[in-house]
């Protein structure tokens, strides 16, 4: 196969160039007036005059906020699935399907041409952040292995496809780069998960395997795959020419020590991505853990809205140009796919002003709470790490859940069920001192209602078999592709269905 590096290292060359003289805001301000310009004309640019919008503030008082239901009740249930010219120009030719982690049901986020194209851009930016930080790099000299859903999309109807925002990427491959892809097509089409797995990690270790990505849970997976089917082998030596492992979706804190053992005498390192099924948000272009960039330049224009302003008539909305540092907001979004003010669900922090850099906190409907403590999954995820070493293993997967007060204890409280590589029985006393003791450092308001013990119970530790994660997330049908296991299950019901697959001994160990 020809190395396509050296071209690779060329445009990686003029786009660095463009990022190195790329003004935040002035960026952010062309993307919005671009964006309304090419929506001016749809229903929804009617309805709200985009044709005289000039101002980044005129525009927020006359958009306000929306939430996904908001979309669908307004503009595109009744024409579903044929939306067209409604909220972006044009037809929509494919559905993002969700993946319903807090349990609720799936959403058919549109995915238009030109945000097709922009997710292609900014894979390419990918590859030029990894191509700037190592020189030497070959990584278009071998394959690229997706660790995607099905590319057997559903059709809605002549010409409108739905499926997993990976299966449509890989369907959207450019000609060019298709034979630089992998899996092979009928691998790609398999809907079962384990089996596609089984037969991606035998194909793999005959192939010039130079980088992979997918949700970092998923990944590991497969990577165990591959140890299985050569045990006592390292990786270095299963994948040699493995030097990039992008991984996004999932919070990388309780991951980190795995994807570290697993690659330990390889040369690959592990990069982040941000994308989302309503656009790709940013990419680590520097080390692990120091801040994702934000793309600037590729359709989308983000807000900044502190959590608790959500609900508000008049919500403080920030952008580029005064969102704060080192402040939790929810992100907002209006896309080259025609959402507008879209409150995305997540929460971030900007860490960085120019470039924009930013770390994914958790969700705006992610965080306990139960008296007032307000843990974000950020902090969660960081508290679990750390209990993980404590006691000598690795987080392989956990959720969180809240614990009301009770007859027996009016105190409420936090229940971590957590999946614990390389645990030994009786640690959970152990593994709840120190989770308890990271949350009272890391979080003000924890402290306050734990000290004491008066005002919140500790924190209750259940530590279950290896793979009882992976067992409920197939019971549930939801293995693989874009889809999470909750880091905080608020919904009793979905706790129960955890909790009861868990006392019934369902998970095959």
């Amino acid at each position: 196969m020809l190395d396509a590096t050296p071209l690779l290292r060329a445009y990686a060359r003029r786009r660095l160039a463009a990022l190195a003289a790329l003004d935040p805001v002035r960026a952010q301000q062309d993307q919005l007036r671009r964006l309304l310009r090419r929506a001016a004309g749809t229903a929804f640019g009617r309805a709200h005059r985009f044709a005289e919008i000039a101002r980044v503030e005129e525009f927020q008082r006359r958009v306000g906020l929306r939430r996904y239901e908001e979309f669908w009740r307004d503009y595109w249930q009744a024409a579903f699935p044929r939306l067209d010219n409604l909220t972006w120009p044009g037809t929509i030719p494919y559905f993002a399907n969700t993946s319903g982690t807090t349990g609720a049901a799936n959403k058919r986020v549109p995915v238009s041409g030109e945000m097709v194209r922009a997710n292609r851009r900014a894979a390419l930016d990918v590859l030029v952040f990894h191509a700037a930080r190592h020189p030497a790099s070959r990584v278009l000299a071998g394959r690229s292995l997706i660790l995607g859903g099905t590319t057997a999309l559903e059709r809605l109807a002549p010409g409108i496809l739905a499926g997993d925002l990976s299966g449509i990427a890989a369907v959207e491959v450019p000609f060019w780069a298709r034979s630089r892809t992998f899996p092979p097509r009928e691998v790609a089409l398999m809907d079962n998960w384990e089996a596609k797995m089984d037969a991606m990690a035998s194909l793999a270790l005959a192939r010039p395997i130079t980088g992979i990505s997918g949700t970092a849970s998923w990944l590991l997976l497969f990577l165990e795959r591959l140890a299985a089917l050569r045990p006592g082998r390292p990786l270095a030596e299963l994948l040699p020419m493995l030097e990039l492992v992008v991984h996004g979706g999932v919070g990388f804190a309780p991951y980190r020590q795995r994807f570290a053992d697993r690659l330990a005498g390889s040369v690959a390192e592990t990069r982040e991505v941000y994308p989302a099924s309503e656009g790709f948000i940013a990419i680590a272009d520097r080390g692990d853990g120091e801040g994702l960039r934000l793309i600037l330049d590729n359709g989308l224009f983000y807000e900044f809205v502190r959590p608790a302003d959500l609900g508000s008539a008049n919500p403080d909305r920030r952008w580029i140009a005064d969102a704060d540092l080192d402040t939790e907001y929810a992100l907002v979004l209006s896309t080259n796919a025609g959402m507008w003010s879209y409150v995305l669900g997540d929460t971030v922090r900007l860490i960085d002003r120019n470039p924009p850099r930013l770390l994914v906190s958790g969700r705006t409907t992610w965080s306990l709470s139960v008296v007032g403590e307000h843990v974000i999954v950020e902090e969660l995820d960081a508290a679990t790490a750390a209990a993980a070493r404590a006691v000598g293993g690795t987080v392989a997967d956990y959720a969180a859940a809240p614990v009301q007060p009770d007859e027996a204890d009016p105190r409420g409280g936090h229940l971590f069920i957590v999946e614990l590589e390389g645990a030994r029985p009786g640690q959970e006393a152990a593994f709840a001192a120190v989770l308890d003791a990271e949350l009272v450092r890391m979080n003000a308001d924890y402290a306050a209602h734990r000290q004491g013990g008066y005002g919140m119970r500790p924190p209750q530790v259940r530590l279950v078999p290896a793979g009882s994660f992976t067992a409920w997330m197939r019971r549930r049908n939801r293995l693989g592709g874009q889809n999470k296991v909750p880091r905080v299950i608020a919904d009793p019901a979905l706790l129960a269905d955890l909790t009861g697959f868990l006392a019934a001994g369902q998970s095959g160990h």
